[in-house]
């Protein structure tokens, strides 16, 4: 979340842990899919340490409000993830499948919120009843949105489900954010057009997140320098935070880890 001090926003970077098959790794979101043996996934990172050895480092850094992601239903994935949340309680948020049947579970395995899209976001479009439903099981409190997003011909960004293969009829605008503010405490949002790629920012959905969100929202995709982490701040008014995957040193990129610790603690002394 962008928190305020003495009236200035000030930007976080946000820590990640994506786990697919039980291990730590950073795949390109665009290229994930159903299929057990997909020779279109292309995997930039692949690990055997544990899942608890990244929440416990975040933990260490204080680096509160970053997320754990399921990329897939497999019960190794899911014991990964759990234990993640139980090494840095109340300071992860996890993600992927989350439903009203199990969102308590997470919650009490020591989530500090569960992050919600494709049981949300049903044939092209939010399913109101099962948002409620998720409210009333959680409260709003405990919900992030995922809206991660690609852009139309239109030059226009929509909302994308079931691995970020199927678009919605829901724009990421102004009124439609204004509406879900009211069942979320946060929102995630991947720019899938460029996550994982190092392509850079996506800066025109950046700035729409920094003109259009009233509550917490922490942008991912492209990031892959320390002059990167500065065109989020800029492009979105220092009200959204960023998160940085694959151009990690820790996920085996080039850029340091320490050194974006020290500019998330430069900006909460601004």
């Amino acid at each position: 979340m962008a928190t305020m001090h003495g009236g200035a926003c000030c930007v976080r970077f946000r820590p990640c842990i994506d786990i697919h098959r039980g291990k730590v790794k950073q795949i390109v979101g665009s290229t994930l899919s159903d299929v057990e043996q997909d020779r279109r996934m292309v995997t930039n990172f692949e690990t055997e340490r544990a899942t608890a050895e990244y929440a416990a480092m975040y933990r260490r850094d204080g680096l509160v409000g970053g997320h754990v992601i399921m990329l897939g239903a497999d019960e190794g994935s899911k014991r990964s993830a759990m234990e993640a949340v139980k090494a840095f309680p109340g300071g992860l948020q996890l993600g992927g499948g989350v439903s009203t049947a199990n969102a308590q579970e997470y919650l009490e395995a020591g989530a500090s919120h569960v992050i919600v899209t494709s049981y949300v976001f049903r044939d092209g479009r939010v399913d109101e009843k099962r948002l409620e439903e998720l409210v009333r099981c959680v409260g709003k409190e405990r919900i992030v949105l995922d809206l991660s997003c690609r852009k139309k011909e239109d030059g226009k960004y929509y909302v994308v489900t079931d691995r970020w293969q199927k678009f919605t009829d829901l724009e990421v605008a102004e009124s439609t954010l204004r509406w879900l503010e009211a069942h979320a405490d946060e929102f995630l949002v991947h720019g899938v057009d460029v996550e994982g790629k190092k392509l850079g920012v996506d800066v025109d959905l950046v700035n729409v997140l920094g003109r259009a969100c009233n509550i917490p929202v922490t942008y991912a995709g492209g990031v892959s320098t320390m002059e990167d982490l500065e065109v989020v701040k800029q492009a979105g008014s220092g009200k959204v935070d960023v998160t940085v995957g694959s151009a990690l040193d820790i996920f085996g990129g080039d850029l340091p880890y320490e050194k974006v610790v020290e500019w998330h603690n430069l900006q909460q002394t601004k």
